[in-house]
Formats: structure tokens, sequence, C-alpha cells
């Protein structure tokens, strides 16, 4: 619901980012083209923008080794993150005495980074509109991570996804999305333990046939 309404938005790529990688905010704003590897079809999370006072928007590593990570995308993210690409290469040719070369994926009219007040700004806007629960930008990672973890896909590799220093940590913050699985968890394993129904008169009926053969 909430990417169909913030499809008139400007940053309406970078919340579909948002909910298929359950990246950070910082993270979004921090990505640049060189990141994207376009043959495997992945994108490298290895900076942050970050708000510093007296300095501005700046950019710094993740604060653990496991926040520099590779992730895979989905064809439609690569298609429209090509789209974006070309969108924003004619747009410079427009800008050429204003333009502020960051190579980011996500920059203002001038190509500096976007502050995160505008991003939340836009953000809120969008739920207003929309008539949407007031929830924060950083549910957006944790709604991606509980769609991943209710469709299956393991801790371990949800964990890498999100840049978590080991899957424990996942599994305290989303222990909640693992108990919702025991329900299916109990039924699969019910169909492998349960022996299937045996039909004794069919068993008889080919024991005398088998008797008369012979």
């Amino acid at each position: 619901m909430f990417l169909i309404a913030a499809k008139t938005s400007r940053f309406k790529l970078l919340y579909k980012i948002a909910v298929a990688t359950g990246m950070r905010q910082s993270e979004l704003l921090g990505l640049k083209w060189g990141d994207v590897d376009w043959i495997q079809g992945t994108i490298k999370i290895q900076r942050q923008a970050q708000q510093v006072h007296g300095r501005g928007i700046v950019f710094l590593a993740p604060k653990t080794r496991a926040g520099i990570r590779k992730i895979l995308l989905g064809k439609s993210v690569l298609e429209e993150l090509q789209a974006h690409k070309e969108e924003q290469a004619a747009f410079k040719k427009t800008r050429v005495a204003k333009w502020q070369d960051n190579n980011l994926i996500f920059a203002t009219s001038n190509g500096t980074p976007f502050s995160q007040s505008n991003l939340v700004r836009d953000y809120y806007k969008i739920l207003e509109k929309s008539n949407l629960p007031r929830i924060r930008f950083h549910d957006l990672r944790h709604t991606s991570a509980s769609l991943m973890i209710n469709r299956g896909i393991p801790i371990i590799v949800v964990s890498k996804i999100l840049g978590h220093s080991k899957p424990s940590v996942t599994l305290n913050i989303y222990a909640h999305c693992v108990s919702d699985l025991q329900y299916e968890a109990a039924k699969v394993m019910e169909e492998i333990t349960t022996p299937i129904a045996f039909n004794i008169e069919k068993f008889q009926t080919y024991s005398q046939i088998a008797n008369k053969k012979d």
C-alpha cells in the first residue's frame, strides 16, 4: 500500500529499495553508482550519509564490519535503477554549472546529498495523504525483515542482508516473527513424522490375488 502511495514521490525508488532490502535510511542516502554491480545484480553498502553538527552531511563507514555487505537486487529494482541513472544523466546536462558530482544515486537537484529531514518530511507527507499509520521511516526496515522471515528466508540470510553483526541479533529483534512460523513448522513436521494411513482391505485383496497366482 505504501509503495503504491509513493508512486509520485521523487523518492519512490529509494522507498522501494528500502522495503526490498531493509537498508537503513543513512545507507540509502549514502549509495553511489559505483556500488552497483550491474553484471552480478548486486549493490554494496559501504558508507552512511550522516548529518554532523558543524560539518553538514558527511560520509562515514558503517559502524560494524557486518554493515559492509552486498545485497542481491531483484530484476525490477535493477531496471528502475537503470532508468533512474539515465534520467539523472540527462538532468545533469541541464545543470552543468551548478551540479556537484558526488556520484550519488539519490541526489538533490545540485548533485549534493539529501538531508534526512527532507526525506522524512516527504515520507510522512505520503503517509498522511494516504491515511496510513504514522510509523517511523525505520519501520520500513522492520517491515522488510518481517516479510523475509515470514516467507521462510533463513535467519542467517536475513541477518546478512540487514547487516547485523550476528544472527542472534536478528533473532532477538524479530523473535515474534519466528514464533509466528511455529504453526507452519508444526504442520510440516506432522506430515513428515505421521505414517501414511495403510488401507488393510487393499492389502488383503492384493494378498489374495498373489496367493492365487502362486
